[in-house]
């Protein structure tokens, strides 16, 4: 790729020095040009100012005629005058004179008088004639000044745009440069790259090499000196092997499956709109049944096509539900697929629908082609239909035989050998590509028949409608045979491949309790890989274990004691339980005692007092509430009491001795309480410590996460950048090769409008130089008359 990044820059570096060179000529045409616009300005100067003088030689020779007038009249009273005097004359003389001489001198008289009209009319004719051509003289060089100037200003613009898109193209070609030059220097640095880990790879490669043929020599050893026999050469036994499971087959066969849904799904469609218009037909051709009803054939016929759905629809479903019984925790052969076996069933009852309904379609053409009003040319055609429903029929009964033999396996094993299955599927490919031929002849003959049918004067808008529908049914069926014949001739490999279920180092084919124990050591091993998987503990710090290990040793000591007074708390917490319930027991019986003397006292009371004749007091109510509460307070203190003169027990916060007397026993579990609350805080503060670890660990996982989406995202913006730089590129490089040829052009133009300017110029200087001369000559001319 450096390589041709290399060949592009020195071909843009010719195409600039070419682009400079041009430029270069262009600057010196335009040098060239700007002289000769000079030199046409002085030119122009130099004619105005002939101009002037040939204004001023006019001036003159207006005026040397009016003295020529003048004088003419002038001599013309003259003559007019000596006329008189002569005739004067002539009466005094005439007497005397001959009639000889007096005619002599009139002839000589009207000879001079013919001479001055003469030389007059000619002056008069040449002064005109001057004039004229000084008219269209002067006419001709203000056009050509004209024409001269805007030719200038013309040449001027285009010189302009010139200089301008040369200055364009040169920034865009230093810009194209800079760049091509940092993409060049960024590649050679992506090369070094590349043949860095090229070498890298190369060296693993080696590496990777020399370990597996160590491998293979130390495998080989082993099984030469441990493997007693290989299985796999004999089939008895290599049938006994679980064949490996193959997941990438798997994943091909359902995605083949899901395709195949969608094409029949649209097969379908097609069929039931092929057969519902058919029947949409038979209702309006050749009988209109809204008017008429129509024969005995074709209404069996419409009843048949009625039910189309029940043999059409079961093919969709019967597929769909062979591609969901395909998923990646199955095997898929020909042995396991079991589904197949119903859409078999499927597509057998549909074919059995079309040969129940072909005899009716043919019947129903022929009674069509017998109608009075049906011409040769649509029965030719209706006969072409026959030849074609016949033909479509027939292929499908074809498809019908290979699908049914390709269900065998999952019946029967041993059913249908590798080499059968291959050939098979091709015969089923070729056939499908038979079934799109056929179908394309069909609508091709039924474009044609509804052409014909058209021009007939007889047939309904409602007819036509429902011709477009079925050739538009016919079109999509065409369309949908096709493409399955395509998609089953580019997975044919696939289907005549061997599936590579089997036994190791054995061409056996797979049987169904070989597949489920291969299914049950696939889920086994999962389950393997995900107890392996699963993240193991954290472990304790290494000198966070010494020193607990430290506490522990120097805690040792002091365990045994500790025991020892728990030992001697639980004893003294049974006994006191036990006083407990003994005290609860008599207390019990206190009352049943108080019971009994406050009913003896009531009685002796009663007595007394019906002895003495006087009312007898109540019974002793039970005490109040407030003497009640008062028990229950004095008992709960005692029992705090003994709690707290008693407790030994371990992790109490706080106690109040009754006795002054601290012993060693209060000592020793004041300093053990004190030792377990600096422990707790320990491990209070390292729990915070590993829970704000954790919250920073999960906080720096999220921006690490947020980066890798902005990463991606800003690898998709770049990968776009470089798409859209490459467009950028192609579009620059048409641009220039664009630019060079309308250069090219546009100075190819300029030399030949350069020669043609010459060329003018030439011929101005030649029109010039040919009127100087003639108004030098009729200047001449008239300074010598």
């Amino acid at each position: 790729m450096a390589g041709d990044l290399q060949a592009k820059y020195s071909k843009l570096a010719q195409e600039y020095s070419k682009l400079r060179a041009q430029n270069q000529v262009l600057k010196k045409a335009v040098v060239d040009e700007q002289a000769s616009s000079t030199a046409l300005k002085d030119q122009v100067k130099q004619r105005e100012q002939s101009l002037r003088k040939a204004e001023q030689e006019m001036d003159s020779l207006s005026f040397r005629n009016q003295q020529l007038t003048r004088r003419v009249e002038l001599l013309q009273e003259e003559l007019s005058a000596s006329e008189a005097r002569v005739g004067g004359r002539r009466t005094k003389q005439g007497k005397g004179d001959s009639p000889s001489q007096q005619g002599q001198t009139q002839i000589v008289f009207d000879e001079d008088l013919q001479k001055k009209i003469e030389e007059n009319e000619r002056l008069h004719i040449q002064f005109y004639e001057a004039g004229e051509q000084h008219q269209r003289q002067l006419s001709q060089l203000e056009a050509l000044v004209e024409e001269l100037q805007q030719e200038r200003e013309r040449v001027e613009a285009q010189l302009e745009g010139l200089r301008a898109r040369c200055a364009l193209g040169e920034d865009r070609l230093a810009q194209e440069t800079a760049r091509l030059e940092l993409k060049a220097h960024t590649l050679e640095r992506e090369a070094r790259e590349c043949r860095a880990r090229a070498e890298e790879c190369q060296q693993q490669l080696s590496g990777c090499q020399v370990e597996l043929s160590r491998q293979v020599q130390e495998n080989s050893s082993v099984i030469q000196e441990k493997v007693p026999f290989n299985d796999t050469q004999y089939h008895h036994f290599n049938s006994l092997n679980v064949p490996p499971h193959n997941r990438r087959h798997q994943l091909k066969a359902r995605d083949v499956a899901g395709q195949a849904v969608l094409l029949v799904k649209d097969l379908v469609a097609a069929l039931l709109n092929f057969h519902s218009y058919t029947e949409q037909r038979l209702h309006i051709h050749p009988l209109d049944s809204s008017i008429q009803p129509i024969s005995p054939l074709n209404q069996r016929f419409s009843q048949y096509l009625h039910e189309n759905a029940a043999y059409v629809r079961p093919l969709e479903d019967g597929l769909l539900q062979l591609h969901h019984s395909i998923t990646e925790d199955t095997v898929t052969v020909l042995e396991t697929v079991v589904k197949l076996k119903e859409f078999a069933d499927h597509f057998s009852s549909y074919t059995h629908f079309l040969q129940k309904i072909l005899p009716y379609q043919l019947k129903s053409l022929q009674e069509e082609c017998e109608a009075s009003l049906c011409p040769p040319a649509l029965s030719s055609k209706n006969q072409d239909l026959q030849r074609d429903l016949t033909r479509v029929t027939a292929i499908f009964l074809k498809l019908q035989s290979y699908i049914t033999l390709l269900a065998l396996p999952s019946q029967r094993e041993q059913a249908l050998p590798q080499s059968s299955c291959s050939a098979a599927f091709t015969q089923l490919a070729a056939a499908l590509h038979s079934l799109h031929d056929a179908l394309q002849e069909l609508s091709q003959h039924y474009s044609q028949k509804a052409s014909l049918e058209e021009g007939l004067p007889s047939v309904s808008q409602k007819l036509r409608t429902t011709s477009e529908c079925l050739l538009s049914s016919l079109s999509s069926l065409t369309i949908t045979s096709s493409k399955v014949a395509t998609f089953f001739s580019n997975n044919l490999d696939f289907f005549t491949a061997s599936p590579g279920y089997g036994p190791r180092g054995g061409a056996c084919t797979l049987s169904p309790l070989q597949a489920e124990s291969m299914l049950g050591n696939k889920r086994r091993a999962a389950a393997y890989m995900l107890t392996i998987r699963k993240p193991r503990p954290e472990s304790v710090p290494y000198r966070e274990a010494l020193s607990n290990r430290h506490i522990l040793t120097s805690s040792t000591e002091s365990r045994e004691g500790l025991t020892q007074q728990v030992h001697q708390g639980q004893e003294k917490i049974a006994r006191l339980e036990q006083e407990k319930e003994h005290w609860l027991l008599e207390a019990q019986l206190g009352r049943v005692r108080l019971e009994k003397e406050n009913q003896r006292i009531s009685e002796l009371q009663a007595q007394l007092c019906s002895a003495l004749g006087g009312p007898a007091p109540g019974p002793p109510g039970p005490p109040g509430p407030g003497c009640q509460e008062e028990e229950e307070q004095e008992e709960k203190g005692a029992g705090r009491e003994a709690t707290l003169s008693t407790s030994l027990q371990v992790g109490m916060l706080t106690t109040t001795p009754i006795n002054d007397e601290v012993g060693d026993e209060a000592s020793r579990e004041q300093l053990i309480k004190s030792h377990y609350m600096v422990r707790v805080s320990e491990l209070t503060s390292q729990l915070q410590l590993s829970d704000s670890k954790t919250v920073h660990l999960h906080a720096e996982c999220r921006a690490l996460a947020k980066r890798l989406a902005i990463a991606e995202k800003t690898r998709e913006v770049l990968a776009e950048e470089v798409r859209l730089a490459n467009q950028n590129i192609t579009r620059l490089q048409d641009e220039l090769s664009t630019i060079k040829r309308s250069y090219e052009e546009q100075l190819s133009m300029m030399s030949d409008h350069l020669c043609s300017m010459n060329e003018t110029l030439s011929k101005q200087r030649e029109e010039i130089d040919t009127l100087k001369l003639g108004n030098k000559g009729s200047t001449k001319k008239n300074k010598g008359r």
